[in-house]
């Protein structure tokens, strides 16, 4: 068949396949079908090929990748563009659409929500401009107040609960009064209404804003970036004694309340010139950072150098580690443009991938913690959107807000989570990445 040639609706041999369940799988005869479908013409295709074998089959949106890169366009344009020949059986595997199916009730906060953590089945960790941390079991559903911090919560993480008290969660939350403050709470709580908890510990040590902070993953330390340029590494363990510079009991009601430890920095990394606005620490031994600077920096904890520094031309607002092997860079920053650098290829700085699709600067991205491909940015203008490698284009646009989008992030696996400058913690479920 010359796809080239003139007449009726050019035909091309397709064979499909698939890595989902039995239930999904169609026939995998050769067919002939038009070489004018786009993507939402072969969903159409699949899901009248799996009626026909179950009756009580649910339509369901299906994308499709030929030889490992999502169809975007027509399969005639896509053939031509990638240079593959009509005149063989195309193999064309179909995958579920990436997109949400519900959007979930929003959680209304009293100010802006500039920070959240999903990492957290059983529950959301927020921060919000109105200086309180919260924990959600759901949406609209409060159980926890984080009350302490005296100005905008900027940054929040969930650190991973010790061995010999599972009940007890560990969360850190970072503020522009220059402080982090740690909180312990139980899942098990009553959650009839929000309970209003004071903090553990504070750690005390930067002299300007804290913007970003990151647990290390065994949870027994955290990392905060800082409008003071520098990078501080803390104990988060309310007992230990190696970096405590007081401990207080707060009287509240003629009561004594449980004692709050103050803590300072157990380590000081030094090299950014302007605001740190994004750690993460993914290995044990190594933190990255953006800066408005413009640079990436990868350091050594144990010795404190940098290990690597990678200039990008922009200031930074956000950065993930993840894709392949967890080894991939997703950063943006005061462009539109989500940009993504594999760091193991030597003698380039230059991005793997540019996405364009955002009108304003991108405020957080985050890699999926189980996929290699996928990932979620949210920018000022206001829209959340859903990536995939294997394509140029968002997998979805949600627009779920009615102002600026300050942070996103995945929950549960399958649902993805923001906050914006509209006061709202919005939850877009029913998202099959895998």
């Amino acid at each position: 068949m010359d796809i080239d040639g003139d007449g009726e609706a050019r035909q091309v041999q397709v064979r499909f396949v698939t890595k989902l369940p039995q239930s999904y799988k169609v026939q995998q005869a050769s067919i002939s079908i038009p070489a004018n479908l786009t993507r939402f013409g072969l969903s159409a295709l699949i899901n009248n090929l799996l009626l026909t074998t179950d009756e009580d089959w649910t339509t369901e949106p299906f994308d499709f990748l030929i030889d490992g890169e999502l169809v975007r366009m027509s399969l005639e344009e896509f053939l031509l563009a990638k240079g593959i020949s009509a005149e063989k059986v195309l193999e064309i595997e179909y995958i579920k659409a990436v997109a949400p199916r519900k959007q979930e009730e929003p959680s209304l906060h009293d100010d802006w929500v500039s920070a959240l953590d999903g990492s957290s089945d059983g529950y959301i960790l927020t921060g919000c401009y109105d200086g309180f941390g919260r924990i959600w079991k759901a949406g609209g559903i409060c159980t926890h107040v984080l009350d302490g911090h005296s100005a905008p919560v900027t940054s929040v993480c969930n650190l991973m609960p010790k061995a010999d008290t599972i009940v007890d969660q560990v969360v850190a939350t970072g503020s522009k009064d220059k402080t982090l403050r740690l909180w312990k709470f139980g899942e098990e709580d009553p959650i009839d209404q929000p309970k209003k908890i004071t903090s553990v510990k504070i750690l005390r040590g930067h002299t300007c804003a804290v913007q970003s902070i990151s647990g290390k993953p065994s949870g027994d330390m955290v990392c905060s970036g800082s409008w003071d340029c520098t990078i501080n590494l803390w104990n988060t363990s309310a007992n230990d004694t190696d970096d405590s510079v007081s401990v207080k009991k707060r009287k509240k009601g003629g009561q004594d309340e449980e004692a709050l430890s103050e803590g300072e920095a157990l380590t000081t990394l030094v090299g950014h010139t302007q605001c740190v606005s994004s750690v993460v620490w993914p290995q044990h031994e190594t933190i990255y950072s953006g800066s408005w600077d413009h640079s990436i920096r990868r350091w050594d904890v144990e010795t404190g150098k940098d290990t690597f520094n990678m200039s990008c031309g922009k200031a930074i607002n956000c950065l993930s580690i993840g894709g392949e092997s967890s080894a991939l860079i997703a950063a943006g920053g005061s462009d539109p443009v989500l940009r993504v650098w594999d760091p193991r290829k030597p003698g380039t700085l230059s991005p793997i991938f540019q996405f364009s699709s955002h009108n304003s600067w991108i405020s957080s991205c985050k890699w999926h913690d189980k996929s290699w491909y996928h990932l979620v940015s949210a920018s000022f203008d206001g829209k959340v959107m859903l990536w995939d490698l294997r394509t140029a284009w968002p997998l979805a646009v949600i627009d779920s807000h009615g102002d600026k989008v300050l942070c996103a992030d995945w929950w549960k696996g399958d649902s993805v989570i923001s906050g914006g400058a509209d006061s709202k913690l919005c939850i877009s479920s029913g998202v099959p990445v895998l």
